[in-house]
């Protein structure tokens, strides 16, 4: 009911003649904020107007508004669920001026939507409660037994990161085996080792802050902004390779504002934006042309020790929805039996 009270807000609020831009992500209120701020005073004639949710959340909302569309600008999520998006005719052809600065693994061939970001997945501890050597370095390390109990997931029905790690999993049970039972075997073992599927990304750093559980996965962002703000969250990147997220933006097909969408989303990826996004956001841009020294230092030392992971991204675009329904069923919350 709060859900669908914002979003009549979203749509209806602001009667002072500037031209809404509605966008929908799962950015968080920092970024979003940030951006709209920024935009609205380069672009005083524009209201943004964005709706935070998570990766999945937009995916079922856009899909669902397809014959009466309200978002203009789909801002962040896994490539693998907005080609999904794409193949179902919900985002509309559109390249940025920025697009050939993104490699073509970050960017949909038929341009419906490019890379704005790269996201790695990470490995995180309480580090009030756990030290740099106690803590897991790589994936199979949450399954020891001093964990058990102590881990917390974000739902991954909601959340395409979460999404990402899990379908990660299954793809790399595949190249190794050539089935997804290990994966699932896997999977089926943290389980065993979670204490709760946490609804939101918010929750999850509240309960990892007050200790309810002590390890975790999410994405180095995220993290980041947690330590600014003084809270006591380590982090490892997994030394095996993490699924570097390419965290992309599209236009939504029937946009009601297409020609400000298609300006916003050219500013979202010109160089002074990103170098902006990535010095006050910690965001790590897609485009390949910014020198590092123009980077903040987090960046450049994301870049020395990230390991990018070789994924089968086709095959977790084709079998992710079904892999992640036949988790829910069988595995979600059944302690590893």
């Amino acid at each position: 009911m709060r859900r669908a009270f914002a979003i009549v807000l979203l749509l209806t609020a602001c009667g002072d003649g500037r031209t809404p831009l509605v966008v929908y992500s799962p950015h968080g209120r920092d970024l979003l904020r940030l951006v709209e701020e920024s935009y609205e005073t380069l672009r005083p004639g524009v209201d943004v107007r964005w709706l935070d949710m998570g990766s999945q959340e937009v995916y079922d909302r856009v899909r669902s508004e397809r014959a009466n569309p309200q978002a203009d600008v789909w801002f962040g999520g896994p490539a693998t669920i907005l080609a999904r998006a794409a193949r179902e005719g919900l985002l509309a052809p559109y390249r940025p001026a920025w697009g050939d600065a993104v490699p073509p693994s970050h960017r949909d061939p038929e341009g419906r939507y490019f890379g704005l970001y790269r996201t790695p997945p990470i490995l995180v501890f309480n580090q009030a409660a756990v030290t740099p050597e106690e803590a897991p370095r790589d994936w199979d390390d949450l399954l020891l037994p001093r964990w058990r109990g102590r881990v917390l997931i974000r739902d991954p029905l909601a959340s395409g990161t979460m999404r990402t790690i899990f379908g990660f999993i299954l793809a790399r049970s595949v190249a190794e085996t050539g089935s997804t039972e290990q994966g699932f075997e896997w999977l089926r073992r943290l389980d065993a080792q979670t204490k709760e599927y946490v609804h939101n990304p918010a929750l999850l750093h509240q309960k990892m802050v007050r200790q309810e559980g002590l390890v975790t996965m999410w994405e180095l962002t995220d993290i980041l902004f947690q330590r600014q703000r003084g809270n006591p969250l380590g982090y490892h990147f997994p030394a095996s390779g993490t699924p570097v997220i390419s965290d992309s933006v599209a236009l939504v097909e029937g946009a009601r504002h297409g020609a400000e969408a298609r300006a916003f989303i050219d500013w979202l990826g010109s160089r002074e934006t990103q170098i902006l996004t990535a010095e006050r956001a910690f965001r790590l841009p897609a485009r390949q042309d910014l020198p590092p020294e123009e980077l903040p230092e987090w960046a450049r030392q994301a870049l020395a020790e990230m390991v990018e992971a070789e994924v089968d991204w086709q095959l977790m675009e084709e079998k992710g929805a079904e892999w992640m329904n036949l988790w829910d069923r069988t595995i979600r919350g059944r302690g590893g039996r």
